[in-house]
């Protein structure tokens, strides 16, 4: 790449970046599998499991149409986010630092606030109770004490993560198949079409539960930041010269280069080899990520609509989750009942390994490129997560429970959040990537289209909450 190409990167705050060959691809997708199924795995939890059944079994299934804007955008948002690590090794929080050294902190505070109360661990641990009974609270202190010590003690971390998010997709497909034969009514596919061709906007919910619902579909929030880092270390393009997260205490880390990353001339060979990259790139997104969201978002939402919908006094909680446990072994039999809470309390804890991991992984990456530059990213991984675990375990034990408002909470900070990037990813890809890879046509407007969407969003749920809480204060 000329000198004048490598000068776009703001070097204010940030070293300047390395010029390298753009490694070659892989000859498949297969070979680079991984990403999007941790993206879907770790999204398989509050939009799939709580948020749009819950939505089902309140106004049926007219509200999927949200499900299917939400998922597509995000897969757009993904891939800008994943174009940037591409084409430089960096991650998209150390992109926007080099605008302002702040941005990383910023968005890691954010995802903080948002993931700070462990709802997920919280929510599994209350299904296990329903099928073994016990004290929810220390079951969900447990698993946050088995969390820190699988991040902490795997060779590679996102070798582990990845390997546990496969095997809960892989159940909960293997349930859905289940569903489909033995659960889901005849009435709910029946109403299926009704949710295409007459979708409605069930404003009785308020805009905070539907902004939840967009937010959560799929992934959302900080969530789609952390695609970054995990191609970066299942060594998409330039990502393969960024050393791995490794433990502490059984990996070998390996030296980091000089340089916050690096560029690729934009000869014949390296465009070519970048059009097959960009093009695997979105094919492993496009049938991991994209289709296993839409499918369970689908498919819980007709197992809800089948066994809850018009069930009075449904509670805004996980609780809800027991009482259709209880439908479906009524309906089908008890090994299916119990089969839906092994199901769900599996896949809300590996939910939670997702989401300490990446919070985490956030911070770190935020807090070794823009302010600690001599430490060790893998050991400020570390003592971060084991915070996270250290500070769930007090909330847990102070007594906190785990209303929808928590969920609905943390949705309204990331549809804020993704508002924010949506603007600074459109930002950086048209000005500091090269010309011959930047984002064009409808990849622009989908950015476009994400900052409107997330924008009124979350300005109209603002208003809302403002409203409520000057009426209660009359």
């Amino acid at each position: 790449m000329s000198p004048t190409a490598a000068d776009r990167f703001p070097t204010r705050h940030l070293p300047g970046v390395t010029v390298r060959e753009l490694p070659p691809p892989p000859g498949s997708a297969w070979r680079i599998t991984g990403p999007g199924v941790i993206a879907a795995g770790v999204g398989l939890a509050s939009g799939e499991f709580i948020l749009f059944p819950y939505i089902a079994s309140q106004v049926g299934l007219v509200f999927l149409w949200a499900a299917a804007v939400g998922i597509v955008t995000q897969w757009f948002l993904n891939m800008e986010i994943e174009r940037y690590t591409l084409a430089t090794g960096e991650t998209a929080l150390t992109g926007f630092s080099r605008f302002w050294r702040h941005w990383g902190l910023v968005f890691a505070v954010m995802v903080y606030f948002a993931n700070l109360w462990p709802g997920w661990a919280s929510s599994s641990a209350t299904m296990v109770t329903y099928l073994f009974g016990g004290n929810a609270t220390w079951i969900a202190v447990g698993m946050l004490l088995v969390i820190g010590a699988v991040l902490t003690l795997a060779p590679v971390v996102y070798t582990a993560l990845e390997r546990v998010e496969f095997v809960k997709v892989g159940l909960v497909l293997l349930f859905i198949v289940v569903a489909v034969l033995f659960a889901i009514s005849a009435r709910a596919w029946g109403e299926l079409p009704r949710a295409v061709t007459a979708p409605e906007f069930p404003t009785e919910l308020g805009f905070a539960l539907m902004l939840s619902a967009l937010v959560f579909a799929g992934a959302g929030g900080g969530q789609n930041l952390v695609q970054s880092n995990w191609i970066r270390d299942k060594g998409f393009g330039m990502g393969r010269y960024v050393p791995r997260l490794v433990s502490p205490v059984t990996g070998r880390e390996e030296a980091a280069p000089d340089g916050a990353g690096f560029v690729f001339e934009p000869t014949e060979e390296n465009l070519g080899r970048w059009r097959r990259w960009w093009r695997l790139a979105n094919q492993e997104q496009l049938v991991t990520f994209m289709l296993i969201s839409f499918v369970t978002i689908v498919l819980t939402s007709l197992l809800a609509y089948s066994t809850v919908y018009g069930v009075p006094g449904l509670a805004n909680s996980v609780s809800f989750l027991r009482v259709e446990g209880e439908r479906l072994q009524e309906l089908v039999g008890p090994w299916f009942g119990i089969l839906f809470w092994a199901v769900g309390a599996l896949s809300l804890f590996a939910a939670a390994m997702g989401i300490v991991d990446y919070t985490s992984r956030l911070a770190a990456d935020v807090i070794k490129t823009s302010y600690l530059p001599r430490l060790s990213e893998s050991r400020i991984y570390f003592a971060l997560v084991w915070g996270l675990v250290a500070l769930g375990c007090v909330i847990l034990l102070a007594g906190l429970d785990q209303p929808l408002l928590l969920l609905v909470i943390s949705a309204c900070v990331g549809g804020l959040m993704m508002f924010v990037y949506s603007i600074l990813l459109l930002v950086l890809n048209r000005r500091v990537l090269p010309e011959q890879i930047r984002p064009r046509g409808y990849r622009v407007a989908a950015l476009i289209w994400a900052v409107l969407l997330f924008g009124v969003f979350s300005a109209l749920t603002l208003w809302q909450q403002g409203e409520r809480l000057l009426d209660s204060l009359r």
